[in-house]
């Protein structure tokens, strides 16, 4: 099924994307890993949540196949109304240009294009039209206005990041998932990226899936999921940093 025939209507608090069952793995025999071990999650619209635990826990897996990026073993996963297993290559490519965002550490701006171009890139490469307004909108919640002609080396590693934010945002994708997003950052920039991505979810709707290491980082979003052995073990709502340091400490994470 393409994903062009599912509609996009936003409808408050929906479930956006889901695993059910979903299997993960790598190797067989006595070198089997089980990355996604029938792992259950639902991420809703308009609400930002971290994914977190220890070093081979899953975490990267389960935004990787989530996002479409690999492929479950078994089980459902659902975007955006759109069971992924259904879709051809060429669908799944669709789908992830058309209906995923993504931000990671790695800014991956074209270096020959301006901040603007990068950022309406997706769209243009789709045969979209830009929504103006909806741009002039992202443009202002991240700052760039007077930054729009510059080229990524004119910018700041953090200036860099907002614009890969913003290209995330400038399409308006069922969902964004950022891997691990202010690694690269120094801490006030970091934070200062947090505190856009929790905007985007607050003022714009967003919906947005974040893996992270850092407690302090999954103190701005809405919910943190933990993770170990590939299976969902615990899950905070509002959840504030000492809290998850201590439970991550409790985990050996």
């Amino acid at each position: 099924m393409s994903p062009d025939t599912i509609s996009t209507a936003p409808t408050a608090n929906a479930i956006v994307a889901s695993a059910t069952n979903v299997m993960k793995i790598y190797g067989s025999g006595e070198t089997e890993v089980r990355a996604l071990d029938g792992l259950n999650a639902e991420f809703r619209r308009g609400q930002f949540s971290a994914v977190m635990g220890p070093s081979g826990s899953g975490k990267s897996t389960l935004m990787h196949v989530m996002a479409g990026l690999d492929q479950a073993t078994s089980g459902d996963v659902i975007v955006g109304g759109v069971d992924l297993s259904t879709l051809s290559e060429k669908d799944l490519t669709l789908l992830r240009r058309d209906r995923i965002g993504f931000v990671f550490q790695a800014y991956n701006l074209v270096p020959t294009l301006s901040a603007r171009e990068n950022m309406v890139l997706p769209i243009e490469l789709a045969g979209r039209k830009v929504d103006n307004d909806w741009f002039n909108q992202v443009v202002t919640a991240v700052g760039l206005a007077d930054r729009l002609d510059h080229r990524p080396n004119e910018l700041s590693g953090g200036q860099q990041q907002r614009v890969a934010v913003a290209r995330a945002l400038v399409g308006q994708p069922d969902i964004i998932f950022a891997d691990e997003p202010t690694g690269n950052l120094d801490s006030r920039t970091g934070h200062e990226i947090l505190d856009f991505l929790q905007t985007a979810v607050r003022e714009l709707d967003q919906t947005i899936v974040m893996v992270t290491h850092d407690p302090l980082g999954a103190s701005y979003t809405d919910r943190a999921i933990f993770l170990e052995d590939g299976k969902i073990t615990s899950e905070m709502a509002d959840p504030n940093a000492d809290d998850i340091y201590n439970y991550m400490r409790s985990l050996g994470a």
